[in-house]
Order: C-alpha cells, then structure tokens, then sequence
C-alpha cells in the first residue's frame, strides 16, 4: 500500500529537488506539463470507451460529479463565508494582471478545450475498439501508458512547484493566504466525507475525490490512475466545475466577501482564477489569491496519494 504511495510520489519530490535558472529550460518544462496533462486526459478518454454500457456509465458520472460538486460547495460556501467575516480583507479594482487572460469567457474556454481532449479520447477508444473488433488490449494499453505519463507530469509538477518563486517564508507569514487555504481544505474534506455514501464509496475515497481542490487536470488523473477511469471522470468534472462556477460568483462576492471569492477557487486562485480576482478585488487581492492557490497546489497531489493508499 505504501509502496505505491511512494512510487508515485518519488517522482513529484525529485520534480521538486531540481532547481531550474535558465527562462528557456523553464518554458521546455510549462510546455512538457501541458502536453502531459493533455496526453492523459486523451488516454483517460480512451479508457472510457473501452467500459461496458457507455451512455449509463457516463450518465453516472455526470450524476456522481454533480453530487459531489454540490456538498462540496456548500461546505465551502459555509466555511468561507464563516472566514470571511473574521479576516480584514479590502478590495480595491485595479487594472488586470500583466500576461494573464482579462476575460470570463478565454479562462473558460481554456478549461473547456480539455472536455473537449476528454471527447476525442472517448472517440478515438471507440474507433480503436471497432477497428480492433472488440479487443481489450488497446484499453490495456492505454492505461500502462498513462501510468508512465503521470510519473513523468508529476516529476515536472515538483519543478514547476520549486520554481514558483514562492518562497516558504513568503508563504508561511500571508495569515490570510493560510487561513483560506487551510478552510478551504478542511471543508473540502468534510464534504467529500458527507458525499462518499451517498456515491458508495469508501470513506478514504470520498476524501480523496474531494482532495483535488479545483486542480482538475491532476485530481482526474491521480484518481483515475487508482480508482479507474470513471471515477477518474468523476474527480475530473467535480473540480471542473468548481473552477467554472468560481468566474461566476467570484464578481458576485469579492465585494463583500474576498475571502470566500479568492477561495472558493481553491488551487486555481493561483493562476486561471486570478485574473478575475484581480479584476474585481484589486492588486490588494493578489498575494493572497497567489499565497492560497500555492498552498492547495503542493498539498492536493500527497493528499490524494496518501487518501488512496489507505
């Protein structure tokens, strides 16, 4: 059980060790994980296709994702807002963010183009079965593949996490970054505890679904790579979700709430939420959207890890 915690993990901590100086090595490494993240969402596709009675499976998916987005969020909804009216946090709009995307609809479509990876994988699996005449083994295939994949995304996850410029210091003495960080989280896991029977799960399972804190790329393949590629969907669409109802409320609520604005995005307040953060709550807003997003980021991968493992 441990030994496979630390497989996976091995790789993210070796990520995490290499220290990278040159902008150019630093690009090769942001492209390699986008091609990664890519590579497995279009092999979970194909896994997908390769299950009995397709249509019901992904109708139960959809219901699953939904189940677990809504208890999720009303335990964040509830414990953010609690937080909010206990930090001292003022707005003030300012100009976007310098190189980020300015609008609702670019974030969104750049989270919506990986559904799309998500679909094409689901058709190219249903090509390869027809062409296979019912084979198995290409969807055997698929799944060893991505395995070697995910070591591979998370090894440039850890030097992506070690070269943030986030120092820990930095990180540790933002009060109100960790504070949302660290409600975030627990409600998080308080409402994947509530949903797992109601999914019929385990206990350590509904955890870890719950576990990827709005990082969908990584909590569909972590969970998908243990639990099956259902399950995987299920985690995928769960946090995709959470990302896209944040550009909904995050104009909604910054002005009397930033604390429950800048968390609800969990893990993506660091980098697709934030221009809206910025937008609506001003420069102050920022560091600790950054402080927050990075907190959720290096502890979602461990977490779920170690949930999985139990």
């Amino acid at each position: 059980m441990l030994t496979g915690l630390l497989i996976v993990l091995l790789p993210l901590i070796l990520g995490y060790l290499v220290r990278v100086r040159r902008d150019a090595v630093m690009a090769l490494i942001n492209r390699g994980v986008s091609a990664s993240i890519y590579a497995i969402l279009l092999l979970m596709g194909v896994s997908l296709a390769g299950l009995d009675d397709l249509g019901g499976q992904l109708s139960r998916m959809g219901g699953q994702a939904l189940a677990l987005l809504a208890v999720t969020s009303a335990c964040n909804l509830a414990a953010l807002g609690w937080l909010s009216c206990r930090l001292h946090l003022t707005v003030d709009p300012s100009h976007a963010v310098d190189g980020a995307p300015t609008s609702k609809l670019a974030a969104m479509a750049g989270s919506l183009a990986l559904v799309g990876v998500v679909a094409a994988g689901i058709v190219l699996g249903l090509l390869i079965h027809a062409l296979s005449g019912g084979a198995e083994a290409p969807f055997a295939w698929a799944e060893r593949l991505s395995e070697w994949v995910l070591y591979a995304l998370l090894a440039l996850i850890g030097c992506q996490l070690r070269n943030s410029g986030m120092p820990l210091r930095q990180i540790l003495l933002n009060r109100h970054g960790l504070a949302i960080a660290v409600t975030l989280a627990a409600s998080s896991l308080i409402g994947g505890l509530v949903a797992a029977p109601l999914l019929e799960l385990r206990w350590n399972e509904g955890l870890a679904m719950a576990a990827g804190f709005g990082w969908y790329s990584l909590s569909g393949i972590l969970v998908g790579d243990e639990l099956g590629p259902l399950l995987g969907g299920v985690a995928f669409f769960n946090d995709l979700g959470r990302e896209l109802l944040a550009f909904v409320l995050i104009p909604l609520v910054i002005g009397r709430h930033p604390a429950l604005a800048i968390g609800y995005g969990g893990a993506t307040s660091m980098d697709f939420t934030l221009p809206v953060i910025q937008q609506h709550g001003g420069v102050r807003c920022v560091p600790v959207a950054v402080v927050s997003g990075f907190i959720l980021s290096l502890l979602s991968p461990p977490l779920i890890l170690f949930l999985l493992s139990l």
